[in-house]
């Protein structure tokens, strides 16, 4: 069965994190001291594997629980990696014949209950459930993942939000400054342990995001346009990946921002300088109520819907710089 680890810390001792197996609302402590996901995965798993929930003698919720993916991992991104999505974003898929990719700095991680904080210059702040992927081991060399291999090269999955600056992001032509700002990547609450035929199932993961209790994206896994072997294939090819790296694998329609109508895109590329383009682009997104405003709560779900894989549930409420 999956393991729901956890990463935390007790009541007056922020400094000191501990790791934990989930059973319900218990957490059962692991006695081994890993500093970095890179620790846990590489030496833990098997003592995580091992608990049950007559170890569990902690509550979840007397402890803090933090982000399962330290701040040392690379944060790597797919962009465009739905269908629903790029049709929002005003293309079409079959258009894009290749899989998109871009980093977050890891310093914008932070965890499933922490306030997303909104810089003062930003205005289109924006949302996307992204499921998360943590390598198992490192992978210093280009690799042909198998679609039923990925228990050889991955440790489990995870809730990413891959929150955004819209007006930094798109008029800038900045995806890592639009996108990298600090707590601008709630990740967790857990890091779900798969067995090698749970892997199966990811394409059964159903997505939900909710912003004040209304649901804004929804959708299943299934609809990736590249797969989770395709994308840690290519990605080995470009670069070394780690033990504890997580890839965040796009997210579907329904965030804030979307395309203009083919009109307004015809008027604006044709008559428009750039810096005014981008002005009417955001005047018009000032507009949009579905921007993040202060106090607003996101709540974030991803599981089966037979429940047998569940990675809980992140809440963040957006707070001003």
């Amino acid at each position: 069965m999956a393991t729901s680890v956890v990463r935390f810390t007790l009541p007056g001792q922020p400094e000191q994190t501990h790791w934990g197996v989930l059973f319900e609302r218990r957490i059962a402590p692991l006695a081994g001291t890993y500093a970095t996901t890179a620790d846990f995965v590489t030496h833990g798993q098997a003592e995580a594997r091992a608990k049950t929930a007559a170890n569990a003698t902690v509550s979840f919720d007397e402890v803090k629980i933090l982000s399962p993916i330290t701040t040392n991992q690379q944060f790597l991104c797919q962009g465009a990696n739905y269908g629903s999505h790029v049709r929002e974003s005003g293309k079409d898929p079959s258009d894009m014949p290749f899989n998109t990719f871009f980093t977050k700095a890891s310093s914008s991680l932070t965890g499933p209950y922490d306030d997303v904080v909104r810089p003062a210059h930003v205005k289109l702040l924006d949302y996307e459930i992204e499921l998360g992927l943590v390598l198992g081991r490192d992978l210093t060399g280009g690799v042909q993942v198998r679609p039923d291999g990925l228990h050889e090269v991955l440790a489990g999955i995870t809730i990413v939000n891959d929150v955004s600056a819209r007006d930094v992001q798109l008029p800038q032509g900045q995806f890592y400054k639009g996108k990298s700002y600090r707590t601008f990547g709630p990740a967790g609450p857990v890091l779900l342990l798969l067995e090698p035929a749970e892997w199966q199932r990811w394409p059964d993961l159903h997505m939900q995001l909710s912003v004040n209790g209304q649901v804004r994206q929804e959708d299943y896994c299934r609809d990736m346009l590249y797969k989770p072997h395709q994308t840690v294939s290519e990605f080995s090819a470009l670069q070394d990946l780690h033990a504890g790296d997580l890839i965040a694998t796009g997210t579907p329609a329904g965030c804030a921002a979307k395309a203009p109508g083919k009109l307004s895109m015809f008027v604006g590329n044709r008559i428009l300088s750039e810096p005014t383009k981008w002005r009417f682009f955001i005047k018009g997104g000032i507009k949009n109520p579905m921007y993040l405003q202060p106090n607003d709560v996101m709540t974030l779900s991803i599981r089966t819907d037979d429940g047998a894989l569940d990675l809980g549930q992140q809440r963040n409420v957006v707070v001003p710089a």
